[in-house]
């Protein structure tokens, strides 16, 4: 006789929702507590009323996202009612308490056991055998064909506007095995573009001594230039696959990784935030003063490899900035012609050497500083977008309108910081998918262009 089965009915876990600010390496350990809590069983909600618990990861570099940050906390709680607090802000607690004294919890940045403990506290869960619901890749906050790699933590710089370090603490690489496969668990669920983030990519692996541990029958070494050729070799066999470097601090060896690029087996594109041209504001900066040097290695570097990409960050109305500092950097970016160039005004962060600096700029003269900075560059990058048509990009497709309209973006192309390239006449294209396309027009910031086929002739249409 057969027994009837009672149906079993598992509780409804707790929901986490996710305020995520700051740069890529924060959403990065956004997307690792939010890994972390699924493993644990815990549901995530995309709006406040559906959430338990609202965790809001802060960032704290600059004075105006000290306030964004605790704008977002202000929001959360009178909201939800229910936060913990979390990233680069956790170590001002008391400011965060003083001001919300209902926030449940606040930890440091990249914490990640501390941010979970407090969860677990906040709304506890008995954890249940029937089902399984974290991925292999993890949880992504990112579209499924493109992924933030972190390599390491904090930094070893003193530069002298920046507070990371006292945040986050020194360089702390990963091993480079735990990268690989990471890597890899990421490429195999679907990942077409990998994006290397860190505090500064160039020193990766200089706290490990550079040491080497076994992978894949041989030996992976804490280097960037062994990492980038190793996460090259992840390319799928016949597919796509771009490697892109992102805060890239020009040290010497840096040279080594061009060739990689020459060859296909790295994007050729690097991130690298020179910060200023003028030497004695260098100097103040606590960043390399021989700009001269740096000229001449981007001619080496293009002369290596001519589809080199390179994006800068500069900072206008630095204390003691004069015109002629000024009028050397705009000149520089004349010799330099950076691809792409992210500009912002000198802000006095606390805790910062450079608040103690004589020749503080006036707002309005840094107001107008930035606005010069900015139109040049806009100029040189029409125009290096400009040489750009009539040849044919490979392109990454990041938007379909299902309408024959399509948005991507060449190897040149950074998400979220740099242009995009906008298609015609491209039906049939989801995101990840990788095209051919022949550059029709441009702008300041994009390309314009029609898929190609092998033969660099129009597709016909679908």
């Amino acid at each position: 006789m057969w027994r009837a089965q009672m149906a079993t009915t598992l509780p409804t876990p707790p929901k986490i929702g996710m305020v995520s600010l700051g740069c890529p390496k924060a959403l990065v350990d956004s997307e690792r507590i939010l890994t972390r809590l699924r493993s644990d069983g815990y549901g995530l909600s995309p709006d406040y009323d559906g959430a338990d618990i609202v965790l809001v990861n802060t960032c704290g570099f600059l004075d105006s996202a000290r306030e964004e940050s605790l704008e977002a906390i202000g929001e959360a709680i009178a909201e939800n009612g229910r936060v913990i607090v979390t990233g680069c802000m956790g170590h001002e607690a008391e400011t965060i308490r003083a001001r919300f004294p209902g926030v449940l919890a606040i930890t440091g940045p990249h914490q990640y056991e501390a941010v979970v403990g407090a969860v677990h506290e906040a709304a506890p869960m008995a954890p249940s055998p029937y089902v399984d619901l974290v991925p292999e890749a993890g949880l992504k906050l990112t579209p499924r064909h493109y992924s933030y790699l972190k390599i390491s933590e904090g930094c070893n710089h003193r530069c002298s506007f920046c507070i990371i370090p006292s945040i986050r603490g020194k360089l702390a690489s990963r091993r480079p095995d735990a990268v690989l496969r990471e890597a890899e668990k990421l490429v195999a669920a679907g990942t077409r573009e990998l994006l290397v983030i860190s505090q500064d990519t160039s020193a990766y692996g200089l706290d490990l001594k550079h040491a080497r541990w076994p992978w894949k029958g041989g030996e992976a070494r804490a280097h960037m230039t062994d990492l980038a050729r190793e996460l090259g070799r992840l390319r799928p066999e016949g597919e796509d696959l771009w490697v892109r470097l992102h805060y890239v601090y020009p040290y010497p060896h840096v040279d080594a990784v061009v060739p990689l690029m020459a060859e296909g087996l790295i994007t050729p594109y690097l991130d690298i935030p020179f910060q200023h041209a003028s030497p004695r504001i260098l100097k103040a900066m606590r960043r390399p003063a021989n700009e001269a040097r740096v000229l001449d290695r981007i001619a080496d570097w293009r002369e290596i490899c001519p589809d080199l990409t390179i994006r800068s960050t500069f900072i206008a109305g630095f204390p003691g900035e004069t015109e002629e500092d000024f009028d050397y950097l705009l000149d520089w970016l004349d010799e330099a012609q950076l691809d792409r160039v992210g500009a912002f005004r000198f802000e006095p962060v606390e805790g910062a050497a450079a608040n103690a600096l004589p020749g503080a700029v006036p707002e309005e003269l840094k107001e107008e500083r930035y606005a010069r900075l900015m139109e040049k560059c806009a100029r040189i990058s029409a125009a290096r977008l400009r040489a750009r048509i009539g040849s044919v990009r490979r392109v990454i497709i990041d938007v379909s309108d299902g309408e024959g309209g399509a948005t991507g973006r060449s190897e040149a192309d950074a998400p979220e910081i740099d242009g995009e390239v906008h298609l015609r006449d491209a039906p049939g294209l989801a995101p990840g998918d990788f095209v051919d396309v022949r550059i029709e027009d441009a702008d300041e910031h994009d390309l314009f262009g029609v898929p190609v086929g092998p033969d660099n002739s129009l597709l016909p249409p679908s």
